[in-house]
Parts: structure tokens; sequence; C-alpha cells
């Protein structure tokens, strides 16, 4: 199943064209669109995809973005400049099949796979590289801000949309 553009992914496009630069990493690039944008930029000089879906890989691909299966960062090799992060970010729902909430859920509390791409983004980020990522007030947004604070990036809010039921945010972080 492939992610569909939705709320998040616009947001973040917006700031993936005005920020991403050097070499980019999207990870869980869903439909691609982020990747992209990414490739539209003059400052960027290579875009990488990743998703844990070989559909989307698969579709990806056939859109000539160079991409390749990974459940967040095990197949990826190197460091970027850019690394883009639309997560799954919302909390279980125990009613919601499977498949759907592989592209939506983000853990029993909605924040644990965010917890997980904090723990090994560092490894696969050049010095002076930037990380973009958004997710929703319904993820808990204090223990978000507390994960990107102990991972030891600044980070500032770049964007906010609200919609109905919760509010999106969009990051950037920086060692």
């Amino acid at each position: 199943m492939i992610y569909e553009p939705r709320e998040d992914s616009y947001l973040l496009l917006k700031y993936v064209k005005k920020y991403s630069f050097g070499k980019v990493l999207d990870v869980g690039t869903g439909s691609g669109i982020l990747a992209e944008e990414a490739l539209k930029s003059k400052r960027v000089s290579s875009v990488f995809a990743v998703d844990i879906s070989k559909e989307a890989v698969d579709h990806v691909s056939s859109k000539g973005i160079n991409a390749k299966v990974s459940d967040l960062f095990s197949n990826v090799r190197g460091k970027f400049d850019t690394i883009i992060f639309n997560p799954p970010y919302l909390p279980l729902d125990e009613n919601e099949d499977k498949e759907s909430s592989t592209i939506t859920t983000g853990g029993k509390s909605g924040y644990e796979l965010i917890e997980k791409f904090f723990k090994r983004v560092k490894n696969h980020l050049n010095e002076n590289g930037l990380v973009l990522i958004v997710f929703s007030s319904l993820t808990n947004k204090r223990k978000v801000l507390d994960i990107m604070e102990k991972s030891g990036f600044k980070f500032k809010l770049i964007g906010k949309k609200k919609i109905p039921f919760e509010w999106l945010y969009a990051y950037s972080g920086s060692l």
C-alpha cells in the first residue's frame, strides 16, 4: 500500500522546496512527491528514496527516482545533506486494518517510529545537514519535541496547519 499525499505531505512539500540542498534522502517516501519536489531544486545534487513498502519503492522508481526498500536506515549507506521524513505518526488504533496501519501508525503512542528515526539519523547526516519532519498533535507534541531535543538536534518550527481534529507541525533540525 502506498501512502497517498494528504495535508501533512503538502505542508512538508513547501519546506522541501524551500530548504532542501545537496544529497537528499527521503525516508518513508510513499508516493514520492517529496523526493520529486527535492529533485526540482537547483540546490539538490541527488535524491535517494527509501520505504518499507516494495510497492512504494517500485512506484517511485518508475518515476526515475533512485529508491530502495528499507526499514528506516536499514538499507541506507552514506551521508546526506538533507533528510526528509514524513513518518507514520498516529497512535495505534486497534480497529484499523494491518495494511493501512503500516502507513499511518507510528507505534502504540504514535511517536515510537520517530524515536527510532532520531536514534539513527545522525549516522546518515552530513555536518551542517538538515532534517525536515512533519507530525501531528495526535502524536503527543511534547514527547516528540523531547525526542528531538534529546537526539542533540536544534529544531525550529517552520510551519503548522490546522485540520479537523488535529494540528500538523513541520520542523527543521540541525546538529
